[in-house]
């Protein structure tokens, strides 16, 4: 036990409960400070935290499966790791003080787990150029520093990212206008301790490293070291928030609070503290919370690192920003005789960085000609006004400092009648030193600190005395007038941002432009006009022809060596398989479809080409058909390892098969959280013959270091009990009948045994033939599989293949693989490495012996690239590869 352990075990022998300790209890907040919140803030509106949430469904499938949340959160990255903001309305309604479960949240990775028992004896150290480094506990911090509480509102650098990304994508998720929040954060002061290890002269700036694990190594950033020395900036060690020790996501049990700065330097879970002569070599402090020039590409920050290293880039003080939340997005007024001279209160919020007053806030409703002053009210300076008050085991010392670290609040009441003839609301603020709101976005790679005007479009209503307000974008699905505009062909930059005149000369307006679509079309072809009759005699599979985006496209080039196999085309084949298309495809096989493009479509009353999906479907005896999306609802969701899941779906009627041929699969498809049409082909794990049910195994891809997940999974992980995804199939080239009987590209074939390689997930159309051979008493047919894993949890369906193994020794042989030399049992008798050239050689060989055989491949890119790597260097026959 340390020295400081022991002074901290002996002052808790003899403090009473009035001691500070006892006010560091988590469990409640006090009478007496709820009295002490309604003598500063005179009952303005604040709800303090009552935790009430829970872990939710969405939750129990990843690691933050201890973690209790808030429903009405909106989720910007799926479902793991958790980034999320509150509905905008419901953070303003939640007052000066946002309850930490409505509270943003950034995080990189899962939340380290602290129980509440275990929050004073959390460690963190305090090290690097100093002359007295030095380690305690957060009991010690407690007992040694004095504690304050304080009011300060922290907010994500990517605060109104997504208005960036509608004007082009840069490296970011979507955030809305609700990456902000305020807190009162009880703590001691970060230079106290700082201060207590005696930095050297030469230090410039101070590392914080957190206790997490994201996929580049713990969290860490740096901010300059004269900031933590700067009384009027209060940054904070915080292990309490309004009252009751840190909720996970916000960095229990400890965490730095840096006001005026952005979020991202308020590391969580802190654990190090180092003082340097230097920036911070922490990776997320080099590859985020940048504001790169805005001639810097996409394409050029991933390849030229220069641009990440150079420190004039990084962001630390918060900019100017201004918001208007009523009227909300969406909302309806009636304007007529009756209602013109009523007044309706205009409502927002405004903040800004460095400790700076947001100085006024205004408003116009005819693009900045002319403006409204707004009536400003500041919380703040009620706690400032207070005096030292003590408040949650900590004291108000906002009196100290002129700094304003909190944001404020704007309103104005505007007559009805003035929105009638507006095409928008703009709000803009102007803080202390005359900085202004810019008029004009300024475009960034990592769409950070967008503040321009925040704009609220004025649209005809239902009836002509209704009008509708859009708000810019919608956090996390499509809308809001930026979509709009963009759609439309306005130029969203442009001086009226891209909306229609009213009243004066008209805008050359773009001509929408379907960029999808102009990478499909062949010039020389648009204006060919294919008839439906023409199209429907192409409704086979020898000549199969399809719909595009209007257009026609002949499929017969592909049968051949489509990657996806025939039927995928031939399924399609008279119909319109635009959604499908544009769903599984890249932006470089849409540039390929350009030389099978025939001509477009003639234009009629014909309702033959109206998505599928809103036709009543008769129930059947078999689920699947191959020209009918069908919706299956998801029943359960079963864990199989960190990053594996079962997803279990009910069929139409207790009664009903999937009808899929073994050897086949089907596509699944759903819109992302962008309301973009997603499709993948799966085989499941289910046997056909499986009534009422579908088990499908999926490999989850979850977002890593700002790259997003896996667009399939991702959905099918967010995806929540009793939701629907639509299915159809059967789609493949092969398909095992029985007794070594199958069919490969139309074609029947005999064979003695199967060579079965695969990688991860990729077991799942091998298990369907090695299920259906076992099941089948009078089925000799052999079967060797290669399946290969980093790790030994990663293996899937192990149990299953152990048990096929005993049904029937003599005719399955699993060679076990793991590629993490690292993580390899020490009991490990199976193989190591990936399969190489010997192997395969061997492997060849022995099928030999046995007579007829084919390979069955299926697992990630890399693993097929390699077998076919291997077949060629081998000089092996490749019509004898299955591919799924």
């Amino acid at each position: 036990m340390s020295l400081v352990d022991k002074a901290i075990e002996s002052s808790l022998e003899t403090q009473t409960e009035s001691s500070i300790f006892s006010d560091a209890s988590s469990s409640h907040v006090s009478e007496s400070d709820v009295e002490t919140l309604d003598q500063i803030l005179g009952k303005l509106p604040i709800r303090l935290d009552t935790k009430k949430t829970k872990v939710l469904d969405i939750d129990l499938q990843t690691k933050d499966n201890k973690v209790a949340r808030d429903p009405r959160l909106l989720r910007l990255t799926g479902s793991h790791p958790f980034n999320c903001e509150a509905p905008l309305t419901d953070l303003f309604n939640d007052g000066f003080i946002t309850s930490s479960d409505l509270h943003f949240v950034r995080n990189h990775g899962p939340v380290p787990h602290v129980e509440d028992e275990g929050v004073l004896g959390w460690n963190f150290s305090v090290s690097g150029d100093v002359s007295s480094p030095f380690e305690m506990n957060i009991g010690a911090m407690i007992k040694e520093f004095p504690q304050y509480t304080n009011p300060i509102t922290i907010c994500c650098a990517g605060n109104r990212r997504k208005e960036q990304n509608q004007v082009k994508k840069g490296k970011g998720f979507n955030w809305g206008a609700a990456g902000v929040s305020t807190s009162l954060w009880t703590g001691c002061f970060l230079w106290d301790v700082i201060q207590r290890a005696n930095p050297s002269k030469k230090a410039r700036y101070l590392w914080m490293e957190g206790g997490d694990d994201p996929a580049k190594g713990a969290y860490g950033t740096c901010i300059p070291l004269h900031m933590v020395r700067d009384p009027e900036r209060n940054i904070m060690l915080a292990y309490k928030q309004n009252g009751i020790y840190l909720e996970p996501d916000h960095g229990k049990p400890l965490r730095c609070v840096i006001p005026g700065v952005i979020g991202g330097r308020s590391v969580k879970w802190l654990k190090r503290l180092i003082v340097s002569e230097i920036p911070s070599d922490n990776w997320y402090h080099f590859y985020d919370n940048r504001v790169l020039p805005t001639m810097v590409t996409p394409e050029m920050a991933a390849t030229q690192d220069h641009w990440w290293k150079d420190e004039r880039y990084a962001i630390y003080d918060l900019n100017l920003q201004s918001i208007t939340v009523f009227p909300e997005n969406e909302e309806r007024m009636i304007i007529n005789d009756s209602t013109q001279n009523d007044l309706y209160k205009v409502k927002g919020f405004a903040y800004n960085g460095g400790g700076k007053r947001v100085g006024r806030v205004e408003v116009s409703l005819d693009s900045g000609k002319n403006w409204k002053l707004c009536n400003l009210n500041y919380p703040e300076d009620k706690f400032r006004d207070a005096g030292y008050i003590e408040l949650f085991g900590g004291t108000i010392n906002v009196c100290e400092r002129m700094s304003c670290l909190c944001w404020c609040f704007w309103d104005i009441e505007i007559p009805k009648s003035e929105f009638k003839d507006s095409t928008g609301l703009v709000v803009r603020a102007m803080d202390i030193s005359m900085t202004v709101q810019p008029r004009t976005m300024y475009w960034n790679v990592t769409s950070m600190l967008n503040n321009w005007w925040y704009r609220v479009a004025i649209q005809p209503g239902s009836s002509p005395d209704e009008i509708k307000f859009e708000h810019p974008t919608i956090a996390n699905k499509p809308g809001g007038w930026m979509d709009r505009v963009k759609k439309d062909g306005g130029d969203i930059l442009s001086n009226t941002w891209g909306e229609r005149v009213i009243g004066g000369e008209e805008e050359e307006r773009k001509e929408y432009v379907d960029e999808e679509l102009q990478m499909i079309l062949n010039p020389e072809k648009v204006n060919t006009i294919i008839t439906k009759e023409e199209l429907s005699q192409h409704e086979n599979d020898e000549d199969p022809w399809f719909v595009v985006k209007g257009h026609v496209f002949t499929g017969t080039p592909f049968l051949e060596e489509h990657p996806g196999g025939a039927q995928s085309i031939t399924m399609v084949a008279g119909d319109d398989a635009t959604d499908d298309f544009m769903a599984i495809h890249s932006d470089n096989s849409k540039r390929m479809l350009q030389k099978f493009h025939i001509g477009k479509l003639e234009v009629s009353d014909d309702k033959k080409f109206v998505e599928n999906t809103n036709k009543v479907i008769e129930k059947t005896a078999t689920l699947l058909n191959p020209k009918i999306w069908k919706k299956i609802k998801l029943v359960e969701k079963e864990i199989i390892s960190h990053d594996s899941r079962i997803f279990h779906f009910a069929l139409e009627h207790e009664e009903q098969t999937t009808g899929l041929p073994v050897g086949k699969h089907f596509f699944i498809r759903s819109k992302d959280s962008n309301g973009t049409l997603v499709m993948r082909a799966y085989t499941p794990k289910s046997n056909h013959k499986l009534k009422g049910k579908l088990e499908v195994l999926v490999k989850i891809y979850f977002p890593k270091d700002g790259i997003p997940g896996g667009k399939m999974t991702t959905i099918l992980e967010s995806m929540s009990i009793g939701s629907e995804i639509e299915i159809k199939g059967p789609t493949g080239e092969f398909e095992y009948i029985s007794n070594g009987n199958y069919t490969f590209n139309n074609k029947p074939g005999h064979v003695d045994s199967f060579f079965m390689i695969a990688g991860g997930s990729g077991i799942t159309p091998c298990y369907q033939v090695i299920k259906e051979i076992v099941d089948q008493e009078e089925d000799n047919t052999k079967m060797k599989m290669f399946y290969g894993n980093r790790k030994e949890e990663d293996i899937l369906c192990r149990k299953d293949l152990e048990d096929f193994i005993a049904t029937k020794n003599s005719n399955l042989i699993v060679d076990h693989c793991l590629s993490d030399f690292h993580n390899v049992p020490k009991n490990w008798d199976g193989l190591t490495g990936r399969l190489n050239k010997l192997l395969w050689n061997q492997y060849i060989e022995e099928q030999k012996s046995y007579g007829e055989f084919l390979v069955l491949v299926c697992g990630p890119p890399g693993m097929v690239e390699g077998v076919k790597k291997l077949v060629a260097e081998t000089g092996f026959d490749a019509s004898r590869v299955v591919y799924f």
